[in-house]
């Protein structure tokens, strides 16, 4: 793709901003730089592009559109702020920076992952693979990397393994990876999207430019994504925890099993994975058919299960306090990542939960309390929402509180011995933090803090 004294404009100056900045000052295009942010507030991001002319606009959205060509937006940007109506009316293509990742490079062994949850630990778990096999390999996307300035700067054997958003996806148009993964899709970012078949053909877009030269993976066991079959033109993979598949991956006698339809192999006994829980194992399946499909060697893959960690606020065990155990669950931003964490967990449980509403229900997150769940402690927006809906089921050991050291304080008085404190809000964190990594590590800092007490 040419861009040599093009008119870009990069919409949102942040970690995929510095990167796509960084890659168009390197293939020559004229770069504008827009952010609703004012430049106090964008000091880190600035310092990084310092050397680069760049024509900033910083904290208006008055910016002439009449000579931009492209436009480059940060994902978590809405499609409906009022430049991106105008670029619409000007003809002004939109794009991503996966999408023009892909555009510079597209014979690249570009691996997407997209999924309403799983999407982060899938990433970290399968570049873990590659790595031990020897690979050059770049995580990327939505993990808080950007791509294009590893793109552009990459060799011609490097794998890209991308976590890709629905934000993302929704402003590609070309894209075609080698391999596309999803691992789920449930009700999520509704605000953004606007309703669920809005969001869900988001997330189809991952597979939409797919031939017979790529491989389409997809969770059998998820019912809305069996419907995607007759769609998707690549090689089709199923993976699955809950059954046995004529062909594909999934788990047998308390292995997991790799099935080329002809013959079978076992990966790792279930027992070895050291990450917990249900949606971890779907996870190491998915990974797993990835690595199955690149080529990988099975000792390779075995060797990462046996001792990857997990992802920092994904059931991260924080410390233990007079024999009550504290596990931060903070990236839990929907009730059906809440769902998986319960699940993982021994009983009892104590559950800190709430925080933004976006409009999701709650019911099936209070019919999973079942016996595990012995008291409910909710924060934020959605606190009263959660509550009364907790009441509407029978559940009625609930306490609303005002912050998180609260939550943790009172989860403490109410724990004995083998108790185990969870925070899994099933729920957006902006309506109290900037994102949910603070939020975890308010969460972590109050339980050190308690410990120290």
């Amino acid at each position: 793709m040419n861009l040599n004294d093009k008119n870009i404009l990069v919409l949102g100056l942040g970690v995929s901003g510095v990167s796509t900045t960084r890659a168009l000052d390197n293939l020559g295009a004229n770069i504008f730089i827009s952010d609703a942010k004012e430049e106090n507030d964008l000091e880190e991001y600035i310092g990084q592009i310092e050397d680069i002319d760049a024509d900033l606009y910083l904290g208006t959205d008055d910016i002439p559109l009449d000579d931009i060509d492209l436009i480059i937006k940060s994902p978590g940007i809405p499609p409906t702020i009022d430049i991106l109506n105008r670029a619409d009316e000007k003809g002004i293509e939109v794009i991503t920076d996966l999408e023009l990742a892909y555009r510079i490079k597209p014979d690249s062994n570009l691996i997407a992952i997209t999924g309403t949850n799983g999407k982060t630990t899938t990433t970290l778990l399968t570049g873990e693979f590659f790595k031990e096999s020897g690979i050059p390999t770049h995580i990327a996307g939505n993990i808080g990397v950007g791509i294009l300035w590893d793109m552009l700067n990459a060799g011609d054997e490097d794998v890209f393994v991308v976590e890709a958003s629905s934000f993302q996806l929704e402003h590609t148009r070309l894209f075609n990876p080698k391999v596309s993964l999803i691992l789920n899709i449930t009700s999520d970012h509704l605000d953004w999207h606007g309703n669920i078949d809005n969001y869900i053909q988001a997330k189809k877009k991952i597979f939409q430019n797919q031939d017979i030269n790529g491989y389409t993976i997809l969770n059998y066991d998820d019912p809305l994504l069996k419907d995607f079959k007759d769609k998707i033109h690549s090689k089709l993979i199923w993976f699955s925890v809950d059954n046995k598949l004529d062909r594909g991956i999934y788990i047998d006698d308390g292995y997991i099993i790799v099935d080329n339809g002809g013959t079978r192999e076992r990966v790792i006994r279930v027992e070895d994975i050291r990450i917990l829980g249900k949606h971890n194992l779907e996870n190491a399946l998915a990974s797993i058919s990835i690595g199955w499909i690149m080529g990988l060697k099975m000792d390779a893959m075995r060797k990462v299960l046996e001792r990857f960690p997990g992802v920092e606020h994904r059931l991260e065990y924080v410390g233990e306090i007079q024999g009550i155990s504290f596990y931060n669950d903070s990236k839990a931003t929907n009730p059906e990542a809440s769902i998986g964490a319960i699940g993982a967990m021994d009983a009892p449980i104590i559950l800190i939960a709430g925080g933004q509403d976006r409009g999701s229900r709650f019911d099936d997150l209070i019919q999973s309390l079942g016996d595990k769940v012995k008291a409910l402690i909710l924060l934020g927006e959605t606190s009263k929402k959660i509550g009364d809906t907790a009441i509407k089921y029978g559940f009625e050991n609930i306490y609303i509180v005002d912050d998180m050291d609260a939550a943790v304080r009172r989860g403490y008085q109410l724990g004995i011995p083998g108790d185990s404190i969870l925070l899994s809000p099933a729920c957006a964190s902006w309506d109290m933090y900037k994102s949910f990594e603070i939020r975890g590590n308010h969460f972590k800092e109050s339980v050190n803090r308690l410990g120290e007490e």
